[in-house]
């Protein structure tokens, strides 16, 4: 539980930068083993977040947040690189936001990508950032993950940073809502494929209670470790699963 409750005693200001550092836009600071409802776990927050950030990028050209910074996305890539992963497996990134990590991917070789997010906003803003970087091969939709439509399947490796965790702030039934997750994940993943989720409210313990119908742990990435009080901890847990039935 360290790592979760020395998460949840810090602040957002205290994680969020955009390149470097972890930078977490969906952390609670509650010390209780579930979190309080929040704004962050609605579709109307991201939606008016996005818009602000697609308006700044066509004013000058920022593309906004990179959510837990770009570490997070090149250890999850070191370690697909380490598992021969191969450029043409088919990936999914769930809540894309604007993109930047489906740039970063393709930009180490990866050529089937998918992108999705329920804000229109996100999408938009991906697009535009995308066909910036010359990526036309890129998929990029809208959609909720919690009810995918039956066209989202076949993907092999599921990449999540940031998104479970503002499912689990939602005003409404975060329980069912956590449920619908696993088994939306279950459906869009082939058999034995990877599920990479990056998570700054979730200790490992508790992702391995939630994911364990239907996933079994291959392992835990190295995480940036830091002090508080005098006892060390993760402020960020990054996990692989495997599908298994």
């Amino acid at each position: 539980m360290l790592n979760g409750i020395i998460t949840r005693m810090l602040t957002r200001r205290d994680v969020m930068s955009t390149h470097g550092a972890e930078a977490c836009p969906v952390q609670c600071t509650e010390l209780e083993d579930d979190f309080a409802p929040s704004k962050l776990g609605t579709k109307e927050y991201w939606e008016d977040a996005y818009n602000r950030e697609l308006q700044t990028y066509k004013d000058i050209g920022d593309v906004g947040e990179i959510w837990f910074g770009e570490e997070s996305m090149d250890r999850v890539i070191r370690w697909m690189e380490a598992q021969n992963i191969p450029e043409n497996a088919a990936i999914l990134d769930i809540g894309t936001g604007n993109g930047m990590f489906l740039v970063e991917l393709a930009k180490h070789g990866f050529s089937n990508l998918t992108g999705i997010d329920y804000s229109k906003a996100a999408v938009e803003l991906t697009v535009n950032i995308l066909e910036e970087e010359g990526l036309k091969n890129v998929q990029i939709q809208v959609e909720d993950f919690l009810n995918p439509s039956t066209e989202l399947k076949g993907f092999d490796v599921c990449i999540d940073k940031g998104t479970f965790d503002a499912i689990s702030l939602s005003p409404e039934d975060r329980e069912e809502a956590k449920k619908l997750y696993v088994n939306s994940l279950k459906t869009v993943m082939q058999p034995e494929g990877f599920f990479i989720i990056t998570s700054c409210n979730w200790t490992k313990e508790q992702l391995l209670q939630i994911f364990k119908p239907g996933f079994e742990l291959v392992r835990e990435l190295p995480t940036p470790r830091f002090q508080f009080g005098g006892v060390t901890g993760n402020s960020v847990t990054a996990l692989v699963f495997k599908r298994i039935d």
